[in-house]
């Protein structure tokens, strides 16, 4: 009974008290993990009123043609997958402690999404140029253009966040003044960033192509 007695008090006493690191995890990564959960449940109810809002409008418009929608969404695309490449050698670099290339990656990460917005905009302006608002559509739709400018310029806001996120991730970590984990911490935010627009693209893009030009 006293073993038993001294083995639950040994339990007891190795939980939280406290400190920096509850549930024996780094308390910033944890709360990078709690951001990316509710930041999760925001994109998922955009997305599901945007496929409700789709599914029951017979009218839905179809703006994006193969060229130069899709293929400059593509890019996008690619764009970002390339730039969650370059911060896993980021992160890896970082716990290597080898600071010159983790700045030289996490730079090159924050171009990425810089392209990105760029290319983003640019698809803003021609379907401006083409009738497509946030409060009006030339189908008459006005839902299309509130729930597509809305998710997109969402993501798009975190993305431009990220970029410079990044850009002062990799001064502070260059100047030593950010460790290992703060970088790992940084990825786990533009990892999710670039998984949410996996679910953007197809759900959006490619489920709204103009195949008649």
């Amino acid at each position: 009974m006293a073993e038993t007695k001294s083995a639950v008090g040994e339990a007891v006493s190795s939980a939280w008290g406290g400190g920096t690191a509850p549930f024996a995890i780094n308390s910033k990564k944890f709360g990078m993990w709690l951001f990316i959960v509710s930041d999760t449940l925001t994109f998922s109810a955009l997305l599901l009123a945007y496929s409700y809002s789709r599914l029951s409008n017979p009218n839905w418009p179809r703006p994006f043609e193969i060229y130069p929608a899709i293929a400059k969404s593509t890019s996008m695309t690619l764009v970002l997958l390339a730039s969650s490449l370059t911060m896993v050698l980021g992160v890896a670099a970082a716990h290597r402690n080898d600071r010159a290339k983790t700045v030289r990656w996490l730079l090159l990460t924050a171009l990425g999404g810089l392209i990105f917005t760029v290319l983003h905009l640019t698809e803003w302006i021609n379907l401006f140029h083409e009738g497509y608002t946030p409060w009006s559509t030339p189908q008459g739709v006005p839902l299309f253009g509130a729930t597509f400018f809305g998710i997109t310029g969402l993501h798009m806001t975190h993305v431009t966040i990220g970029v410079i996120y990044l850009i002062v991730m990799a001064w502070g970590y260059g100047k030593g003044k950010f460790t290992s984990d703060d970088v790992e911490v940084s990825g786990l935010y533009w990892h999710f960033v670039d998984l949410v627009w996996m679910f953007v693209f197809p759900m959006i893009y490619l489920m709204s192509v103009n195949l008649k030009g």
